[in-house]
């Protein structure tokens, strides 16, 4: 069915018929030569038989010529039809008023057989006079100036209603036309689809060139075949799917602009013949195939038959675009998952800062003696600080209530960029990280992670990662110059990135000259994405190469070598070797060497510990304090013993020394008693 043709059901159906219509009308009662006759000739033309299929289109095959009185009368304001009883009896059924330049509707009495009635091309502002034609089947208004649906509540076995191009803006007063088959309100001012969920005998819907934004409300219309909606403001569509029988649906020239607005046409099984030209979404590329690909059982598209060959490259659109779907749907769910994880890691880190930051609240209160807060950091007090650091919204409270425990960091390598998000990332350095991923890595970036958790795995970003010439750090708590000390023993650096959210560090104003100086063995190129000058290079040795120089020089030589590398304990002490040397001994380049090593020396004795492993150096050396301690009390208190021994004895000797004499001289006064003692002495132990 060609959109646009629902006007002429009825209009062409009486241009079928060749009117010599004489129009006789009357206004008085005065003689006959104030009668108005005028003829109208019209040829005949076909009739669209596909529009409707009943029993009445061969009713339009013969041949008509009306001799019509519209006559006034005083008694009422509307003229009264009158047809001669020939007419009547030759053309029965059907009446044409077309182009009468109406503009009431007359009164037709004795007419109750008609079946066809058609008031085309009049200037008719309402239906009415026409309830004594409760036989009409067919009853066209098309073109006149109706502004409501009214006057056809008696009209029960009417079938086809023809009200296109009036001034009609709302569906109604349909209720008794149950048996309606074709109903056309093209060209009105229809805002609204509304009151026709009864029409269930409805085949053939017309509301193209109205004023629709939507479509919808559509349920019970079980019979409907065709339905025009050309020429609107639609931008989505549905309750089409609940349409069995729907066929043809005309949608060309509106505001759909994605086929998810109309999603609803894939599910209908009936549907076979679509328009959506003059649609923002027949401008895509992806059109045709898309409609093909959701709609399998059309048959023709816009006006054109569908071919088997592009069905088939539908079909393998299709496939390709069910695989992208996947793949963005599975890269959707990648990325809302790195977010939540992002989020609890934020959340987990903010916690942790909070409790820092109670703990230090703490001891200052202990320091100045204040009333100790009754709130300790342990696994029984955790509650006492807040949850959550700020209100989160319902869907991300529960996603982060959901995450697992492997979701409180994130490991993500993006090109040649390697993130790490909380302290547990770290971990991932001891992975076997591939020889191809590991080369393509240039950039290491930290978020959410202590810098003296960093510091410890330095050693292992060196040898995981040989080509990471960038470092970011966000989040990270670099506080202090000294930190920065640790980057040295890297293998390389030409990008340093600090984010100055949670790294009060950036707030010092030299702390980039105090990076170029320390870091100078690696040529930087860039801080904060800042290109580093000649200049840069020259104010940093200015302001801290003093620093560096009174560092190494006070420090005594077996804690310098201490904490120097191997390879600079031997360059140090070619140095301190050469000193006794005569200066014609060594050589130019010798000198350079020297100048060289001695300024990697005085920034080696810059370095950094970490809190943790000052602690642990803290309490090793209580220990060893303790030790000594205690080994000292017990060597004192032994030579105390001894001491006050040796003191007893100087006192007791010269009494014990006469007494060894007298006792060996009575031993020995007789010899042979002696002798005898002596040898039964030597029995005895024998």
């Amino acid at each position: 069915m060609i959109p646009g043709k629902y006007r002429s059901v009825s209009g062409r159906a009486a241009n079928n018929v060749n009117c010599g219509l004489h129009l006789v009308i009357q206004t008085s009662s005065l003689p006959e030569k104030n009668k108005v006759e005028f003829k109208l000739n019209k040829d005949p033309s076909s009739f669209p038989g596909r529009l409707l299929q009943h029993d009445l289109e061969r009713n339009y095959s013969s041949r008509q010529g009306d001799h019509i009185n519209l006559v006034s009368s005083s008694l009422s304001s509307f003229p009264i039809l009158q047809r001669s009883s020939e007419e009547k009896i030759l053309y029965s059924d059907r009446l044409s008023l077309e182009r009468q330049k109406l503009t009431v509707c007359p009164i037709i009495n004795g007419e109750d057989h008609l079946r066809l009635l058609n008031f085309q091309h009049n200037f008719i502002t309402r239906i009415q006079n026409i309830s004594n034609l409760q036989k009409l089947i067919s009853l066209d208004f098309y073109d006149n100036q109706i502004e409501e649906i009214s006057g056809l509540s008696t009209l029960r076995c009417l079938r086809v209603l023809l009200l296109g191009k009036n001034r009609i803006k709302k569906i109604s007063n349909l209720e008794n036309l149950k048996s309606l088959d074709v109903l056309d309100l093209h060209g009105n001012q229809i805002t609204k689809i509304e009151n026709i969920n009864h029409l269930c005998e409805l085949r053939v819907l017309n509301l193209a060139r109205n004023f629709l934004s939507h479509v919808d409300n559509l349920n019970g219309l079980d019979s409907l075949t065709e339905l025009n909606l050309r020429h609107n403001q639609i931008t989505f569509v549905r309750d089409v799917d609940n349409l069995p029988c729907l066929q043809h649906l005309f949608l060309s020239f509106n505001n759909i602009s994605s086929f998810d607005s109309v999603s609803c046409l894939a599910d209908s099984s009936s549907l076979s013949d679509i328009t959506f030209d003059g649609n923002p979404i027949a401008q895509e590329s992806w059109y045709k195939h898309t409609v093909l690909q959701n709609m399998m059982q059309l048959r023709q598209l816009d006006m054109k038959r569908i071919t088997e060959e592009e069905r088939r490259m539908a079909s393998v659109l299709a496939k390709k675009e069910e695989e992208k779907k996947r793949e963005s749907h599975k890269q959707s769910l990648l990325k809302e998952k790195k977010r939540l994880t992002i989020n609890n890691v934020a959340r987990q880190w903010d916690l942790q800062q909070q409790r820092v930051a109670n703990i230090a609240t703490n001891e200052d209160r202990k320091d100045s003696d204040s009333p100790q807060d009754p709130c300790q950091i342990d696994g029984s007090t955790l509650s006492a600080f807040p949850e959550e650091t700020g209100p989160l919204d319902s869907g991300l409270n529960n996603a982060l209530q959901g995450l697992s425990v492997i979701d409180t960091y994130l490991v993500e390598v993006d090109g040649d960029t390697l993130s790490l998000y909380g302290s547990g990332a770290l971990e991932s350095l001891d992975r076997n990280w591939s020889v191809q991923t590991a080369g393509m890595i240039t950039t290491v970036s930290f978020t959410f992670i202590e810098f003296d958790e960093i510091v410890q795995v330095l050693p292992k970003l060196k040898i995981k990662f040989p080509n990471s010439l960038h470092l970011k750090f966000k989040e990270t708590n670099l506080v202090m110059l000294q930190q920065f000390n640790a980057l040295a023993q890297l293998r390389r650096i030409d990008q340093l990135t600090i984010d100055p959210q949670g790294n009060p560090v950036v707030n010092f104003t030299l702390w980039k000259y105090y990076v170029l100086f320390r870091l100078s063995h690696f040529s930087m190129q860039k801080i904060n994405g800042t290109e580093v000058t000649q200049n840069d290079m020259i104010m940093a040795e200015r302001l801290f190469g003093i620093l560096a120089h009174v560092a190494s020089s006070e420090l005594p030589q077996y804690r310098l070598i201490s904490i120097l590398g191997d390879a600079r304990k031997k360059q140090f002490r070619y140095l301190l070797e050469s000193k006794g040397k005569k200066p014609g001994i060594i050589n130019e380049e010798n000198n350079d060497s020297k100048r060289l090593v001695g300024e990697n020396t005085n920034r080696a004795t810059l370095n950094y510990t970490t809190r943790d492993f000052y602690n642990e150096k803290l309490e090793e050396i209580k220990e060893k304090k303790k030790f000594c301690k205690t080994y000292v009390e017990d060597l004192v208190k032994e030579a105390t013993e001894i001491n006050m021994k040796n003191e007893a004895l100087q006192k007791l000797w010269p009494q014990m020394f006469i007494e060894l004499v007298r006792d060996a001289v009575i031993e020995i006064r007789n010899k042979n008693s002696y002798m005898k003692l002596c040898l039964q002495q030597i029995t005895d132990q024998k």
